[in-house]
């Protein structure tokens, strides 16, 4: 955070709009636990609830937005001021895209309590603790304004990569071996490619942390594990 501002409400201003990103991001992250939780106990009442609280996410993103645009049109930040600012504005959006995924995984899973459960449904656990532990990891990082710690979780998106692509190849031999089962596990690709998602948004907060800090992007692309457009399964091997 930045100090020492001639005039005394620009600091408060900006520890507000810091306070309610990181309040942004634990919602966010609260929601994902949930969402989570609801698909793996086939728990419709908090599914719904998952769905119905992604108004409070929306409803802190345009705080921080109009936050964001007062402080640009009144205080014209400069340097350092200028960059969190901007900073907050892009990870709010990446942080609200976060929370629709989220959502979405709760939806899914309404659609799969209506049918046999499919074990496969297990694999979700590990692609949803991997993308949490990064959303948190960010979020702390955020709040500490710790550079080296984002660049941490930059690096770990790669096991959220191996992991869906892992249940996405275990998907397709299942759908090929059980027909029947092809639109629950149609649902469970989707969830599955929805944490995926959030891996990559908590990868962009991180990019976007590094610059306010550092005033510069990561400068070497991330390794990315996610291979499964590339993905063939053969009947019968």
């Amino acid at each position: 955070m930045s100090t020492g501002h001639i005039v005394a409400s620009y600091d408060d201003e900006l520890a507000q709009l810091h306070s309610a990103i990181t309040e942004m991001g634990r919602l966010a992250s609260t929601q994902l636990t949930r969402a989570l939780k609801a698909t793996l106990d086939r728990d419709g009442d908090l599914a719904a609830s998952v769905m119905a609280d992604d108004a409070r996410v929306d409803a802190l993103e345009q705080r921080i937005e109009n936050q964001t645009l007062k402080l640009l049109a009144l205080r014209a930040p400069v340097g350092r001021d200028l960059r969190e600012v901007v900073a907050a504005l892009k990870i709010s959006n990446n942080l609200e895209r976060i929370g629709d995924f989220a959502a979405n995984v709760a939806k899914r899973s309404l659609a799969l309590n209506q049918m046999p459960e499919v074990e496969l449904t297990r694999s979700l656990r590990r692609i949803g603790d991997a993308a949490n532990d990064m959303l948190t990891r960010v979020v702390t990082a955020y709040a500490d304004g710790d550079a080296a710690a984002a660049l941490a979780v930059r690096d770990a998106d790669s096991e959220v990569d191996l992991a869906y692509t892992a249940l996405f190849r275990e998907l397709l031999t299942y759908m090929m071996e059980s027909p029947q089962r092809i639109t629950a596990c149609t649902h469970l690709m989707f969830a599955a490619k929805n944490l995926e998602r959030i891996g990559d948004h908590a990868t962009n907060i991180a990019e976007t942390l590094c610059f306010q800090i550092l005033g510069q992007a990561p400068g070497e692309e991330r390794t990315k594990g996610d291979d499964s457009a590339l993905t063939i399964v053969t009947p019968g091997a």
